[in-house]
């Protein structure tokens, strides 16, 4: 067989990058190319797209609505926006929830998860599927990311030379509680209700750590319920883990860039003495099973590949650039 042509529709953007690199490693894939003059043509871009035989969608929202009525219908398409995360006919791509990985190896449509959205949903929709959070359920989540998680734009702000005080200290945003991963998280989990979101950006480059307060006694469980639910649900799952119990911090911190690099996500269940209430954090990096490592991960499901191959085995330099490296622990 020949190789597949894969297109990155967006390739100068962060996750398109990353995508880009990722995928320039591997010799199975041939990488179809547009002119510079040509990346700004709708319609130059969607005749590369129904070339392909699968194509990434790294672009804005609105960008992403206009090029996909453009493309045949058997022609793979990965969207890293937001525009199509909860769009009828798209799958949602997060392998390890149920029924997901055998839906994405014969979709055309799927929407990569936003990075946020993915350490909120990954705890919580299992809970709710199994019916230990109740649908009504009105949880909170705040969710802290690296630097990275804003940009091309937000990163040179970041990396260079500092005139604003306010980028050294932890800055919550979206305060007024509308994120554009509301519809998603709880579109995804079945929650009747989204959350009451605070996301948080920090000076670090990369990393995610997402933590929802849970009341157990208010749902009427057991904190070594919660526990064993989510680590029965992930068993056996190769980028996802799941910690015992109160178990897994360092020394009782747990640094949010602890998994830069990596394409895995780790679920911490932390519960206080008496065992009456629980946070369930979720640690990944926003630009690893954030973004392009979730993509890769789906990719490889799409054309029937070995489904972790180019995944968990990357590390990030201090100025956010790939290389490689073994395969993680």
């Amino acid at each position: 067989m020949g190789k597949y042509k894969i297109f990155v529709d967006g390739s100068s953007g962060t996750t398109g990058l990353r995508i880009a690199d990722r995928l320039a490693e591997r010799d199975e894939f041939e990488i179809l190319k547009i002119s510079e003059a040509d990346r700004k043509d709708v319609r130059a871009r969607a005749a590369v797209i129904n070339e392909s035989d699968l194509s990434f969608l790294c672009l804005p929202d609105d960008a992403a609505r206009e090029v996909v009525p453009l493309l045949r219908d058997d022609v793979r398409i990965l969207d890293t926006s937001t525009a199509h995360r909860t769009a009828p006919g798209w799958v949602y791509g997060l392998p390890e929830l149920h029924g997901t990985r055998e839906a994405l190896k014969t979709a055309t449509r799927v929407a990569v998860p936003g990075c946020h959205a993915t350490g909120f949903i990954a705890p919580v929709a299992p809970l709710v599927e199994l019916g230990i959070i109740p649908k009504a359920a009105h949880l909170n989540v705040t969710s802290l990311t690296g630097y990275s998680g804003g940009g091309k734009k937000m990163i040179a702000e970041y990396e260079a030379e500092r005139t604003n005080e306010a980028l050294n200290a932890p800055r919550p945003y979206g305060l007024a509680l509308h994120h554009k991963h509301l519809p998603e998280m709880a579109a995804v989990t079945g929650l009747d209700t989204a959350p009451n979101f605070v996301p948080v950006v920090a000076d670090y480059y990369a990393g995610m750590e997402t933590m929802i307060p849970l009341d157990v006694t208010a749902l009427g469980v057991s904190a070594p319920q919660v526990a064993s639910a989510l680590a029965e649900y992930y068993a056996g799952q190769p980028m996802v883990k799941v910690h015992p119990l109160c178990e897994g911090t360092d020394g009782g911190f747990l640094a949010a860039n602890k998994l830069a690099g990596k394409d895995t996500l780790e679920i911490y269940c932390l519960a206080n003495p008496d065992g009456t209430r629980m946070q369930l954090i979720s640690l990944f990096d926003n630009l690893g099973k954030g973004s392009s490592g979730a993509a890769v991960q789906c990719m490889n499901l799409m054309l029937g590949l070995e489904e972790t191959k180019g995944l968990a085995r990357r590390v990030a330099s201090p100025l956010g650039k790939l290389s490689a490296a073994p395969p993680a622990d």
